[in-house]
């Protein structure tokens, strides 16, 4: 019975209409000699900038327009829903204009599970990482050099934590709020979703969008949304004060490891990496 069912699973494999890629070294020294390879870095560069001086601009011109004191309207503004869809809009925007160049990162902790689940190497994941942060300082730069008066009474578009919230609220925000987004680019990019849903077309960009859309709402009252370290980090080395600094960790330590439990329950609960992991290891007539 054993024997049939290790036929049948390999004959379903064998059968399968979709092709995983082959997992990406760790070390791939070769890209380094290749002109696509900096392009990609170029391409995470500008969009973590042009994301960064979009939404920065976004969340400082809403705290400008509701500001009661200087003559605003508490109702005026985009509002949390408007600055939600800034966030998800230059997301979807931005991941369709450069996922054919650099697979439209634009995240560390996107990056890191991307990484976790050998979809890039280590040598790529470090330099987009390096890209995507040096991108959202220059962007939040910008934002400051055009508007620097506005930019530094309204906050400079920092994440902190919320008043009334303790670090473990806001860090378990972040986990949570970083899961949604990197299981839905995983989701979204399943070489397997796209062969069994080839009648439904679905362009990736779109979920990924909504799920910072929706995490944005959800989360912009305890953080102000961070599910994004080069984000954070962007906006901290600009504003450059001590409660930005003082909450920095919880921007890398909560996406990180939202993007690593979302790397593992796509790669080995809903892929099953792990029962094939385990099946072909009690296969081995030599173990």
């Amino acid at each position: 019975m054993a024997k049939d069912v290790e036929v049948a699973e390999r004959g379903s494999f064998s059968a399968k209409d979709y092709h995983d890629p082959p997992p990406a070294p760790l070390f791939d020294a070769v890209e380094l000699t290749k002109w696509s390879f900096y392009r990609a870095l170029i391409a995470e560069f500008i969009a973590t900038l042009l994301f960064l001086y979009v939404t920065v601009l976004t969340v400082i011109g809403y705290k400008s327009q509701s500001d009661t004191t200087a003559n605003g309207d508490a109702c005026g503004g985009v509002g949390i829903l408007g600055i939600a869809w800034a966030f998800g809009g230059m997301i979807f925007v931005l991941v369709y204009c450069t996922a054919g160049i650099s697979g439209g990162h634009i995240n560390p902790a996107v990056t890191f599970g991307l990484f976790l689940a050998r979809k890039v190497s280590l040598v790529r994941a470090v330099l987009y990482m390096v890209a995507q942060s040096l991108g959202a300082i220059a962007g939040v730069a910008l934002v400051k050099a055009f508007q620097e008066s506005y930019y530094t009474k309204y906050g400079g578009g920092a994440n902190e934590l919320s008043k009334g919230y303790s670090k473990g609220v806001g860090l378990g925000a972040e986990i949570i709020g970083t899961f949604v987004l990197v299981y839905t680019v995983f989701s979204a990019t399943d070489p397997k979703r796209s062969a069994r849903d080839s009648h439904v077309p679905v362009l990736a960009p779109l979920p990924i969008g909504f799920a910072v859309f929706i995490v944005h709402l959800a989360t912009i009252p305890i953080t102000g949304t961070g599910i994004n370290p080069a984000r954070s980090l962007g906006a901290a080395v600009i504003y450059n004060k001590d409660k930005a600094w003082d909450d920095q960790w919880i921007f890398w330590v909560g996406p990180f490891i939202g993007a690593a439990i979302a790397a593992f329950y796509h790669q080995f609960i809903l892929r099953a990496g792990a029962v094939k992991a385990l099946g072909s290891f009690r296969s081995n007539p030599h173990v």
